[in-house]
């Protein structure tokens, strides 16, 4: 019985978590905006706190991630977060920089994909309907790429100074990591500990269907706004 109101308690927070999707693609308050264009020079620890802030309440790279962590054991965890973090940490660095243009609109939509891909992955999906299984390691470092694209566009929408510009983007990305890995630290403790009872089988399936579902609005919703744009 504890049981059932446990599985049933983490699914309704996931949906929490998915349900405000016209807010989640990465978006930055007004304050924050102001912040970035208006200030020069190294700012070091707020560009921490930014990035910090930025991974936490960016639901669709969690959700990839808890696609990613949740049917592995917690020693596997560290190779595939490296795996993406490598991958993101590249392509956020790089887009900036280098002014690389891509369609925000697009790589969100990637972004969904990668969510509903690991919902998939997690119900053995390849298996059944392929007879296949794709390379995990791949996969996590191919989507991190496009996930870094995404921090990327909504940084090149501001007017950032040249001054300190590489420090602050170092510091953008460690906020980045740190708040990853304080979401996942959490994610993961509950994953563990629900592992630990009968109910989690059938609520594994629940939950991974509920990714796919959370990925394929997140396409949609990105879709449709390159459409209308």
């Amino acid at each position: 019985m504890h049981s059932k109101w446990f599985g049933y308690g983490l699914i309704l927070a996931l949906v929490g978590v998915i349900a405000p999707f016209e807010v989640f693609a990465h978006g930055v308050d007004d304050n924050t905006r102001a912040f970035l264009e208006q200030k020069i020079g190294v700012q070091f620890f707020p560009f921490v706190y930014i990035g910090a802030k930025h991974m936490i309440t960016g639901y669709d790279h969690l959700l990839f991630l808890v696609g990613v962590i949740f049917l592995y054991r917690s020693q596997d965890v560290f190779l595939y977060v490296t795996m993406f973090t490598l991958g993101h940490s590249t392509t956020l660095l790089l887009g900036v920089l280098s002014d690389i243009q891509v369609n925000a609109y697009l790589i969100d939509a990637i972004i969904g994909l990668s969510v509903v891909y690991k919902g998939f992955d997690n119900l053995g999906g390849f298996k059944r309907c392929f007879n296949w299984q794709p390379n995990t390691q791949w996969a996590v470092l191919i989507f991190g790429l496009f996930h870094g694209f995404g921090l990327a566009t909504k940084l090149q929408e501001f007017d950032l100074p040249e001054a300190g510009l590489l420090t602050n983007l170092l510091a953008f990305n460690l906020g980045v990591e740190l708040g990853q890995f304080a979401a996942l630290g959490f994610i993961l403790i509950v994953i563990t500990a629900w592992r630990k009872w009968p109910s989690f089988q059938h609520f594994s399936t629940v939950t991974n269907t509920l990714l796919m579902s959370a990925g394929l609005i997140l396409m949609g919703y990105q879709l449709t706004g390159y459409a209308i744009n």
